[in-house]
């Protein structure tokens, strides 16, 4: 088992789960990471002691570093700051769980600094993807997935043959707090109704993106550079109950799922540990309580961000980190008030269909691309 983990985004949802687990295995953080919370870093901080804190804001960061000047934890801030704790000495594998196009250059940054990578960034791969898939298979690292979906294809397939046999893979979703809604009944919606997730607990951009099905769109481009498989073979499935994670399907038909408790520590552990297991402080899964488990299809016409990104993954260059970009900036857009819930699957759509697309070659290339999204989505607002 690993000894020293860097936790990037530990105040987080994912972040704060990951120190559960760090707990419960005796392992040693050596390195801690908060955008703004320097509260409950410091907290952290104290009770870790870690090698190094990173506060992302460079203001913040200084306040930081005079609140716990009184230990031997160096404070840095930054993407500077991000990038050394991903490239760490002292640890074994950096788990990244910031939110949004940040986590890109940090997760490049561990590959090159040949560190197994735990990833709970699903930007990273979505809008950098080939930059980061061969990063990793240059350095020949891991790179291990943290989200329930992704994780638990990866576990599925260590049932696998050799040649995989693979048909599809089949994404579960949740349908999030507006599953049955027509598109009529979402004008209204509020940014509180938005955050009411039915079955986890996350941070408020996954939340939102949840309920948007964007959330389901990104896994999609996600799923296919961590697994190397075409889009057209990645099914998605509401499945209300969050019991299933996901599925892969044989090329004789047979299906084979993961199923568990909705708590991120399942998946969490299961990255730190792989290709072990350990006793978790998840509970067990009865499925008697449960009684049944439902499927349906997903409403495409009413959550228009998961066609987005199918279009994105087809077109291919620079359209996924394009899909990303309008979607992290209308999401914000929406959260502040500036838009509604239904603009958000209107602008994305609109930024994949209207902007030009490029070869990425460089970071540079990608955030470029961002950039030129989140403006045109601003642009464009009503």
């Amino acid at each position: 088992m690993i000894n020293g983990i860097s936790i990037l985004g530990s105040t987080g949802s994912i972040g704060t789960q990951t120190l559960d687990v760090v707990d419960k295995l005796g392992l040693n953080a050596v390195a801690l990471t908060a955008s703004t919370n320097i509260d409950l870093l410091e907290k952290q901080v104290r009770k870790y002691k870690p090698l190094l804190a990173v506060v992302f804001d460079e203001t913040m960061a200084k306040i930081f570093k005079d609140n716990i000047r009184d230990t031997d934890t160096k404070v840095l801030c930054g993407m500077q700051g991000l990038v050394e704790a991903a490239s760490l000495s002292s640890a074994d594998l950096v788990l990244n769980s910031v939110v949004g196009m940040v986590g890109l250059k940090p997760t490049i940054a561990a590959a090159e600094a040949k560190k197994d990578i735990a990833l709970a960034n699903k930007e990273t791969l979505v809008a950098g993807g080939s930059l980061v898939t061969d990063a990793v298979r240059r350095n020949g690292v891991k790179l291990l997935p943290v989200d329930s979906e992704h994780s638990a294809i990866f576990q599925c397939l260590q049932g696998a043959p050799d040649s995989k046999c693979l048909k599809k893979l089949i994404l579960t979703a949740s349908g999030g707090p507006f599953f049955g809604k027509s598109y009529e009944a979402l004008r209204s919606v509020t940014v509180e109704q938005a955050l009411n997730h039915p079955n986890w607990s996350m941070g408020k951009k996954i939340t939102i993106d949840s309920a948007t099905m964007m959330n389901k769109g990104l896994e999609i481009i996600e799923a296919s550079r961590l697994f190397d498989v075409s889009g057209d073979n990645i099914d998605v499935v509401v499945h209300r109950e969050s019991v299933i994670h996901s599925m892969i399907q044989f090329c004789d038909n047979s299906v084979i799922a993961q199923l568990g408790l909705p708590d991120m520590r399942i998946p969490i552990q299961y990255a730190i540990t792989y290709p072990n297991r350990y006793p978790s402080p998840v509970g067990e899964l009865d499925l008697t309580k449960i009684g049944s488990l439902t499927f349906y299809k997903p409403d495409s016409k009413t959550f228009k961000c998961l066609d987005a990104c199918k279009k994105a993954l087809s077109k291919g260059g620079s359209a996924t980190a394009i899909a990303n970009g309008a979607n992290e900036e209308a999401n914000m857009l929406f959260r502040n008030g500036k838009i509604s819930f239904l603009d958000i699957g209107e602008l994305v759509n609109s930024a994949v269909d209207n902007i030009p697309c490029c070869e990425l070659r460089s970071v540079d290339d990608v955030i470029s691309s961002d950039q030129r999204a989140r403006e045109y989505v601003r642009q464009n607002v009503c």
